[in-house]
């Protein structure tokens, strides 16, 4: 069982370079955790991607019926965003040192992990990275 981020679920959807690593490791678990929030980034990255003509509307189709496809068969394990995450996320937030770059996303992403006693994330974010380790977890990457 393992947890991810956003930016390791989108490789499995992009292609870009790191796509075939992070696949084969995802798909190598038994059991693929993420915070509820990776589904609407996931699909802000499809939108983006489609705004910037970096997809076409077929590609962006494609991309949203793998993903709903994937999410029906169960690959991923979607962990609620309550209350509880979002309040300690904001506590995160005052109590990091000012050296540590953290996004509200990412944190909720940690937080959530933290939450669930993950002791690591598989992430491809090199800021989502430093701030895991700032927060105690170990990060993963392809």
């Amino acid at each position: 069982m393992m947890f991810c981020d956003t930016s390791a679920l989108a490789k499995i959807y992009l292609a870009e370079k790191e796509s075939p690593a992070v696949r084969l490791k995802l798909e190598a678990e038994d059991q693929v955790c993420i915070s509820e929030l990776g589904r609407a980034e996931l699909m802000g990255v499809f939108h983006r991607r489609s705004l910037t003509r970096k997809w076409t509307r077929d590609q962006f189709m494609i991309a949203v019926r793998q993903f709903t496809n994937d999410d029906l068969g169960g690959f991923w394990t979607w962990l609620p965003l309550d209350g509880a995450i979002v309040e300690a996320a904001a506590k995160t937030c005052i109590t990091l040192p000012a050296s540590v770059f953290l996004r509200t996303a990412d944190c909720l992403h940690l937080v959530t992990a933290i939450h669930h006693r993950f002791a690591e994330i598989y992430t491809d974010d090199t800021r989502q990275s430093a701030a895991a380790i700032a927060l105690g977890i170990k990060p993963r990457t392809a």
